[in-house]
Formats: C-alpha cells, sequence, structure tokens
C-alpha cells in the first residue's frame, strides 16, 4: 500500500524567524517548541519519516501538525498581507500549533463549588441542624443541594468528596 504524500508546508521569511523564536525560547512548552521545529523541518522539504526520526515523535502526529499547519496557511498569508504585529502573528502560530480543546463532558462542578463542598463536609453536621455526629454522603449531597451550591451532586461525586475529605485529613475540624 503506498503512503500519502505529505502535505507542503509553505512558511515565508517573516513566519521563518518567528518559529525560530518559538523553538529557542527555553520558557515555552516543550511541545508548541517540538511542534515550531517540525514546521521548520518540513518547510525544509524533510519527509515524516525522518522528522518522526529526529523529533523523537510517533509519525502519525508529525503528519498531523504537518497538515494542520498546511491548512493554516491561507489564514496565516492573510494575517501577513494585514501588515499584523509580530506579537499577534506569534500568537496566531501559538494557536495554530496548540493542542484544540478535546471532546467530551465539561466538568460539573467549578472550583468554587468544590472549595464549599469541601467546606461544608468540614463543618460538624450539627451546625446545619443535622441529627448526625459525622456526614454520609447522601447528607452531605442533600445539605449542599439545600444551600443551593450545586444543583445535584451524583453518587461518584459524593465518594470523590469524602475520598478529598480523607486526604486532607479534613475529619479532624469535624469536631465539636
Amino acid at each position: 500500500m503506498p503512503t500519502p504524500k505529505a502535505k507542503v508546508c509553505t512558511v515565508s521569511p517573516r513566519q521563518h524567524q518567528l518559529l525560530e523564536q518559538i523553538s529557542r525560547k527555553a520558557t515555552n512548552p516543550h511541545r508548541l517548541v517540538q511542534r515550531a521545529k517540525l514546521v521548520l523541518l518540513a518547510a525544509d522539504g524533510i519527509n515524516n519519516s525522518e522528522i518522526s526520526d529526529q523529533l523523537q515523535m510517533n509519525r502519525n502526529q508529525v503528519r498531523m501538525w504537518r497538515s494542520r499547519w498546511a491548512d493554516a496557511s491561507a489564514t496565516l498569508e492573510i494575517a501577513e498581507t494585514t501588515e499584523i504585529s509580530d506579537k499577534k502573528l506569534i500568537q496566531l502560530i501559538i494557536d495554530i500549533l496548540s493542542d484544540q480543546p478535546r471532546p467530551g463532558k465539561p466538568p460539573t462542578f467549578t472550583v468554587d463549588d468544590i472549595v464549599q463542598i469541601v467546606a461544608v463536609a468540614c463543618e460538624h453536621p450539627s451546625l446545619s441542624q443535622r441529627p448526625i455526629n459525622e456526614w454520609t454522603h447522601q447528607e452531605l449531597a442533600s445539605e449542599v443541594v439545600k444551600r443551593g451550591i450545586v444543583k445535584e451532586i451524583s453518587r461518584r461525586a459524593r465518594g470523590a468528596f469524602f475520598k478529598m475529605r480523607r486526604i486532607f485529613n479534613l475529619t479532624a475540624l469535624n469536631t465539636g
């Protein structure tokens, strides 16, 4: 079976200079540096297998990032013709070379929700007029829903909050 022909990566002199800056900046994330180097190698006509070997990346990853750069070439060209600043062009390049949001369900709770739920878990149940000495999963869930912190908590999430409580040894705060 023949291997697919790699997409052609074109890089303008200005883009080349900015990609070099990105690849040399020590504070940039490794993935970004690696992808900038990948584009530079691809623009020099190096094939995917060689790039994969040089950068120690999977060939499918090389193919994907090469393709993403090629697909964004029109956007980059338009940005350059509008005389965009180097700072904005670097940000556009970084956006192109960054991971896209992954599919899946968004988080159920905000950080603020979690903090409030753990705070309730650390209170003694009697402060909430609960006739128990220690929170149960169900009692905690009922209380945070009653207080309007969240609309509902799944059984799995309840267990996670109790696990957090144990990890931080928050049961010691429940005296009194």
